[in-house]
């Protein structure tokens, strides 16, 4: 358990270095920055409350990442955000050619869109993706791929090119 001033400045240290990715990974399924922005609070506001001791920093960045994501599925299961008209982001701030990737990603179903988030814009690997999402390797393997698939397809590319995001 920590003390107080421990708590406060372990969490002062995760808001520095997890935070941005933690609006992104919300932002992969609620497809809205401001609702991605209240979850990302929602999960910090949960780490002071529930005082989670972690064996390290990754076991840290990983209960993160899997309270985002069970919030963000949370927020997407209430009557609110059911009702509501999807107002599309803008995106212009990014250069044409990274805008268009990311509409892609944003437009694939959440089974393949949450995947390559995962590993192409956090960095992680299949195994430790397979755990955040609570899947099999091999499951995670071929989301990726598919997923992939039909992002060559929207986006296009050259035979042999490998998507690079």
């Amino acid at each position: 358990m920590y003390n107080s001033l421990e708590l406060n400045e372990s969490v002062r240290q995760a808001l520095d270095l997890y935070s941005q990715s933690l609006i992104k990974i919300a932002f992969a399924y609620l497809k809205n920055i401001a609702d991605a922005e209240e979850v990302a609070q929602e999960v910090f506001l949960a780490y002071l409350q529930k005082r989670p001791v972690f064996e390290n920093s990754e076991h840290e960045k990983a209960w993160l990442i899997r309270t985002t994501i069970n919030k963000s599925k949370n927020m997407l299961k209430t009557g609110w955000f059911k009702s509501r008209n999807p107002v599309p982001e803008d995106l212009s701030y990014l250069p044409k050619e990274e805008n268009d990737v990311l509409q892609a990603v944003l437009a694939l179903d959440k089974k393949y869109r949450i995947p390559i988030h995962l590993h192409y814009y956090e960095g992680y690997s299949i195994q430790e993706i397979a755990a955040i999402l609570q899947s099999k390797p091999a499951t995670v393997g071929t989301w990726l791929a598919r997923g992939r698939l039909i992002l060559k397809e929207k986006i296009g590319g050259l035979e042999d090119e490998e998507i690079c995001l």
